[in-house]
């Protein structure tokens, strides 16, 4: 007989991500992680519309609950597509059954005018009733007076912020900035060069922080919540939680995957209901020392909230092969954009 968990949660997503995938390189190759921003990213999320953001979170989320994932804490970016993005997001992950935590990110990279536009939308989604945070880009990008008004819209809405903070050398300043302001409500995503404490839950990412080679974050030796989050690089948990004790077990040869199998336990947190979805997965035991050291181990049926929502590997609310081939067509137009 399978083996059962409950759902797992994906603490840290960039659900546009899903459309990436193939893309043309950029103009030029990056040499670092401000070039990645530029040349990559802030490109991608400026050509986003409604539509391209829809089939983007339809195609995160279905392949979230393939892997047993049954919440989202997303954070989002669409700087000429701003109104209603936190919506459209919240409704696609919602017709394929997964749970979501939203928000938009405020940053003032865009000008005075996009800011503006990204505090009114997490304001407009919390106040009728969307379940989210309120987001920021990261302290590199955001002025004081910026700064304060996402922590004062924050506080208003009895709601944390999530914000990257010290991903890179480029956002060193993140911790003497945040310093008065992080509350223990508060994501703090990366947290890869913070030099000092903050109150706050850390969503580690490790295979994103390689990727961009910004170094280890040592989330181990924090005090803080610790919870596994894939920045945008899909939604499977399991390997998220391979990568992280791998990473782990890289600085300190005696650590044990029973570290990281709280830390993505953690995400329940966030996101409590997922203590009661039940996930039947393709392997036994589901046990952390086996997990580590065994890949492919798939969801082969999933219930949320006591609706059956994957049975035999498959989504039952919506059609998988229509989604992913509806998000093809997407990032073409998307990529044409850029």
């Amino acid at each position: 007989m399978n083996a059962t968990t409950q759902g797992l949660v994906c603490a840290h997503h960039h659900l546009y991500s899903s459309l990436a995938r193939g893309m043309p390189p950029p103009p030029r190759t990056p040499t670092n992680f401000t070039e990645i921003l530029e040349l990559v990213w802030w490109r991608l999320d400026a050509a986003l519309d409604l539509e391209s953001i829809r089939w983007s979170a339809m195609l995160g989320a279905l392949e979230a609950l393939e892997n047993g994932t049954t919440a989202i804490v997303d954070h989002h970016a669409s700087p000429n597509a701003i109104e209603g993005s936190l919506d459209v997001i919240a409704d696609a992950c919602a017709e394929v059954g997964v749970r979501s935590v939203c928000c938009y990110e405020v940053t003032d990279r865009n000008g005075l005018d996009g800011a503006r536009a990204g505090l009114a939308e997490n304001e407009r989604f919390l106040r009728a009733g969307g379940r989210g945070l309120v987001g920021a880009h990261a302290c590199f990008t955001l002025s004081d007076e910026t700064l304060e008004a996402v922590c004062g819209l924050a506080a208003d809405l009895g709601v944390g912020v999530h914000i990257h903070v010290a991903e890179d050398r480029a956002d060193a300043e993140a911790g003497a900035r945040l310093a008065d302001r992080s509350r223990p409500e508060w994501l703090l995503a990366h947290c890869v060069h913070l030099e000092s404490d903050l109150p706050g839950t850390i969503a580690h990412n490790p295979r994103s922080n390689m990727n961009n080679a910004v170094g280890y974050a040592h989330p181990a030796a924090r005090e803080n919540p610790i919870v596994l989050g894939s920045d945008g690089i899909g939604a499977s948990m399991l390997d998220e939680f391979r990568v992280a004790f791998v990473r782990l077990r890289e600085s300190d040869v005696t650590a044990t995957p029973e570290t990281v199998w709280e830390w993505l336990h953690a995400g329940t947190a966030l996101v409590p209901e997922v203590a009661n979805d039940v996930v039947t997965w393709s392997y036994d035991p589901m046990d952390p020392w086996y997990l580590a050291y065994t890949p492919g181990v798939r969801a082969e049926r999933v219930e949320i909230d006591g609706q059956v929502v994957l049975d035999g590997g498959r989504p039952t609310r919506v059609d998988g092969d229509e989604i992913r081939a509806r998000a093809r067509e997407e990032a073409e137009r998307l990529w044409q954009r850029m």
